[in-house]
């Protein structure tokens, strides 16, 4: 039954709006708080009269009961001093009276009070329709004198007090929910605009960011979106800015395979445009070099364009042993270079694959720059990786872009090369925490140092 209730309550909940919901809720806490108030202004205000009337018919029942009033006095002086009010006594269990009430109720306090068991007395109760109140002081031995006073101002006063609280509460729970609609469609205000600025984003792909009002939660909130934008759309002219350079970069290699795959089709179709033996082994040479730059850049591409994280399960790793790999693969393609290495242990948690391919591109960049029978310094101590070479140097203008996407100096246009590798490097770098950073001077030759953090031990263990 109260699952059913509470599934019935989330069911009408979650058709509310969110501001129709905080209204409610204001409106119900306001409520609740003015019933409670309500109440124990009415209970105090009850027990208030109730304890002034008290006081004062004890007084009265004292003062009688010291002068001396009993039974055989004078009717009339009776009726004078104690006027409206229901006089008896009690004695030995029977009620004596002088107003004739001879069928007044009275109960056991009262017969406690007659015997001495009890001081005084004071009760509520009804008699002929009415309420009165009822106390009870001690007259002499076994005596009790009992007064019993009609309530009906009291209760008259305690109904026009009902009244009036019942009235302020309402009011008080109106303009609680006025007050709270206003709040919360107010408040809501900077979500209603995000929440429009996440549909226009989702309709139109626009990422423009919203204005940002006040220093509360919410304008904290409207800038963290904001910010959210801002990185969207940065990643947006990046990936842009990926195909467009890929495509610019693709466009080259792919004209001259046509080409030269057109060349041949012509040889092959037509006897009198033959190729000679020389002519032949040209274009296939050509073919295969175009190809080779064909899937570096492609392989460059895919890595450049992955945006997920390191290595899902990123292994403990000796960076000495990743940078002995890459120089046995460049030794391989670079024999007119030497290449002098130095390494200290370095254990490092990363991505072996990507690291490697980091190192090769510094290492093939260096060997690319090196002159003839020029030496490629290798030195890692400290997770600092140096690779020197003795080459001309990086122009002052150009050391700020070397890390660019498909950024190519003047003096490397002509060279093979996508203008990628650099930037893999950075990437390699940044994915596992560390820096990459370059120093040269034109004609002194280039120096790339590559920074990783060091593994903890309880990484390692």
């Amino acid at each position: 039954m109260i699952d059913a209730a509470h599934r019935a309550l989330q069911k009408i909940s979650g058709r509310m709006s969110l501001a129709l919901r905080v209204a409610v809720l204001t409106t119900t806490a306001v409520a609740l708080t003015l019933g409670v108030v309500s109440a124990v202004v009415f209970v105090t205000v009850r027990a208030e009269f109730e304890s002034s009337l008290d006081e004062s018919m004890f007084q009265r029942a004292n003062d009688a009961a010291k002068a001396g009033y009993k039974q055989s006095d004078d009717q009339e002086k009776t009726a004078d001093t104690l006027a409206g009010i229901k006089v008896l006594f009690v004695q030995g269990g029977a009620v004596m009276t002088r107003q004739q009430d001879k069928e007044f109720p009275y109960g056991q306090l009262e017969y406690d009070v007659s015997i001495g068991a009890a001081e005084r007395s004071a009760r509520t109760l009804t008699y002929d329709g009415m309420p009165y109140r009822v106390v009870a002081v001690q007259a002499g031995p076994g005596t009790a004198l009992v007064l019993a006073q009609p309530m009906d101002s009291i209760r008259d006063a305690l109904e026009r007090l009902k009244i009036i609280l019942l009235l302020a509460s309402t009011a008080g729970v109106a303009l609680a929910g006025i007050a709270g609609w206003g709040v919360a469609t107010n408040g809501l205000r900077p979500v209603r605009r995000l929440t429009a600025a996440t549909e226009r984003v989702a309709r139109t792909s626009e990422l423009t960011p919203i204005e940002v009002t006040g220093r509360d939660e919410l304008a904290r909130l409207t800038t963290s979106f904001n910010s959210m934008l801002i990185a969207l759309d940065a990643s947006q002219q990046r990936q842009r800015q990926l195909v467009a350079d890929a495509g610019h970069e693709l466009r080259t290699p792919l004209t001259s395979l046509r080409t030269n795959i057109e060349l041949i089709g012509q040889a092959a179709d037509n006897a009198e445009r033959s190729l000679s033996d020389e002519q032949r082994r040209e274009i296939m040479g050509d073919v295969r070099a175009q190809l080779e730059e064909l899937t570096t850049l492609v392989g460059d591409l895919v890595e450049l364009a992955r945006d997920e994280p390191m290595s899902r399960d990123p292994a403990p790793l000796d960076f000495a042993d990743v940078v002995n790999q890459a120089v046995y693969r460049v030794r391989l393609r670079a024999q007119d270079v030497r290449i002098d290495v130095d390494l200290s242990s370095w254990m490092v948690i990363g991505e072996p694959q990507l690291l490697e391919r980091a190192v090769t591109n510094l290492l093939d960049n260096a060997a690319k720059w090196s002159p003839p029978d020029g030496e490629i310094r290798v030195r890692l101590e400290g997770g600092a990786l140096t690779v020197a070479d003795d080459g001309a140097g990086i122009a002052e203008q150009d050391l700020p872009h070397i890390f660019d996407r498909f950024y190519r100096s003047s003096e490397a246009r002509t060279l093979p090369g996508s203008g990628l590798g650099l930037s893999i490097v950075k990437r390699a770098a940044e994915r596992h925490g560390g820096t990459v950073d370059v120093a040269s001077t034109p004609g002194s030759g280039t120096t790339f140092t590559l920074v990783l953090p060091e593994a903890s031990p309880s990484e390692l263990s």
